[in-house]
């Protein structure tokens, strides 16, 4: 798969995804308010958000007194991330999958990464970052797409392949193609107990009331099988 398809994409529907981040209910009344429950008290903290898009998150970590750094591998997306913060934050192009080099050890308090996982093949070098960057007992909260829902929606045969998929988006304006990659569970949870992470909570979310109000069909569905699955794990005092 070709990153720069994932960066096409994402620069193509960059502008209308910022437009309905507010209220698009699976971001909205699913993504953001189980995520955020899983958040630790940020106030006076350093917080990392990574692949912060165009910062929704980062604007209601900065209201709740968090340090905040963000990036993504969009321009477009940084440049809207800047422009809802109002210079507030530290925003910058860069890509998920490369080392953090930019970032000395043990420089955060707290890590985000809010539905950008499922777009790296390999995790290990995301993970291993995010591990070096935080410091002994930090925080990292992600949610990714949950694998049974990938399985069936991708029609896989081979569940315990990573292996690249992509679907059409038609919430977004014109119908966008995105690519991914499907993962097994286990390799959604071994690569943080393998470098340096215990898992503190996994949730397989609930949609809200509001999003019975904007979308009953979907609201339904959500109730009766996950698409998304929000996970905590905390950096171990010491990674033997």
């Amino acid at each position: 798969m070709s990153k720069e398809k994932i960066i096409a994409a994402y620069e193509e529907m960059a502008e209308a995804y910022n437009k309905l981040i507010e209220h698009k209910p699976h971001n909205a009344y699913y993504d953001r308010p189980n995520t955020l429950a899983l958040m630790p008290d940020v106030q006076g903290k350093s917080v990392l958000d990574a692949a912060c898009g165009p910062g929704k998150y980062a604007e209601i970590l900065l209201s709740r007194g968090g340090r905040v750094t963000g990036f993504d591998i969009s321009p477009k997306m940084i440049a809207l991330a800047k422009n809802r913060n109002k210079g507030q934050g530290t925003f910058f192009v860069h890509d998920l999958s490369v080392p953090f080099e930019m970032f000395k050890k043990e420089s955060f308090d707290v890590i985000l990464c809010a539905l950008a996982l499922h777009y790296v093949q390999d995790w290990t070098v995301t993970i291993e970052e995010f591990s070096r960057v935080l410091k002994p007992q930090g925080i990292l909260v992600i949610s990714i797409e949950h694998p049974f829902f990938e399985y069936t929606y991708f029609h896989s045969r081979k569940y315990f392949e990573i292996e690249p998929v992509k679907g059409i988006w038609k919430g977004f304006g014109n119908p966008i193609e995105v690519h991914s990659y499907r993962r097994p569970l286990s390799d959604c949870l071994l690569p943080l107990t393998n470098h340096g992470f215990y898992i503190d909570k996994l949730v397989e979310p609930l949609p809200t009331e509001e999003f019975k109000q904007s979308d009953p069909k979907h609201y339904k569905e959500l109730n009766e099988f996950p698409v998304f699955m929000c996970i905590r794990a905390v950096k171990k005092a010491e990674i033997r």
